[in-house]
């Protein structure tokens, strides 16, 4: 199977992008895998810190293995990781991926956490990759009433700086506030995307892009920014909402086996995930 870096390479001289997912137990860990294995399209799994305190690393690794040794080209990421220390265990469990976010930084610490963590992985011996983040897009993968403050156009990721981190501190990818945002927004439209700045930031960088809180994005605005330089997106509060309406339906009857009423979530979760897969991959 080749490494998360090589098919992150390939999705983007491709003009494709893999999709990441976040889960926090088994279950959505077997849709993804199941999705991934109908469509035979690489995949991304997510554990964000708060997720891994419940699902730990450890436990994904295993499972994530046996999903790999069945032909399912599956990758575990570390999902929004605020600390050196963090990274660093998180990388010493298995991830094949960081994300170090440290949007909310000053510009100056943002650079010096990242550079941080790079210098951790590279010396492992293991071939992760590094993702850091630019602009502030919110932190909660929840229903949101409005949207965070600071999330405004005046304050989307530019070209320029993007170039500063990513040369200060040595990125595999790089993550920017393009008009996304953590969470959904329940009674308003999602925010414009805007792949013009993809394009802009793309073009400056040369690094393969990562899109974050693509919950609730119009398909066509996705699909503009990975033509635009897009190569990951990621999705979590989609998918946490049709896992708990699904669960809701199947729990209305009288039904105590676990498997029958949890069967009915996964196929839904499978269905949405290879839905979504094939639209990034452009099938």
């Amino acid at each position: 199977m080749q490494t998360l870096r090589e098919a992150i390479l390939e999705a983007k001289a491709g003009g494709y992008a893999i999709g990441h997912f976040n889960f926090s137990d088994s279950n959505q860990l077997h849709a993804i895998a199941l999705a991934a294995k109908e469509t035979g399209l690489a995949v991304i799994a997510g554990l964000s810190e708060g997720e891994r305190e419940y699902f730990p690393i450890s436990h994904a690794r295993a499972l994530i293995d046996v999903y790999n040794k069945n032909g399912v080209q599956m990758y575990l990421n570390a999902d929004h990781t605020y600390s050196v220390e963090k990274v660093q265990k998180a990388i010493d469990a298995g991830v094949d991926s960081v994300v170090v976010d440290g949007a909310k930084l000053p510009f100056d610490e943002n650079v010096a956490l990242v550079k941080a963590c790079v210098a951790y992985a590279r010396a492992s011996g293991r071939d992760v990759v590094m993702e850091g983040e630019l602009g502030y897009i919110g932190q909660s993968s929840k229903l949101l009433e409005s949207l965070p403050e600071g999330v405004t156009e005046a304050n989307l990721t530019t070209a320029e700086d993007s170039v500063k981190l990513v040369t200060g501190a040595g990125l595999d990818c790089f993550a920017p506030a393009v008009g996304n945002i953590h969470g959904m927004l329940v009674n308003a439209p999602e925010p414009k995307l805007h792949p013009e700045r993809v394009k802009e930031i793309a073009d400056a960088t040369g690094l393969p892009l990562v899109l974050h809180g693509a919950s609730g994005n119009t398909e066509a605005d996705i699909v503009a920014c990975i033509k635009a330089g897009i190569a990951v997106v990621h999705i979590n509060t989609e998918l946490r909402v049709l896992y708990r309406d699904s669960l809701r339906k199947s729990l209305q009857g009288d039904e105590t086996t676990p498997y029958k009423f949890l069967t009915p979530a996964v196929e839904a979760m499978q269905a949405y995930l290879a839905g979504k897969m094939k639209v990034f991959a452009g099938k």
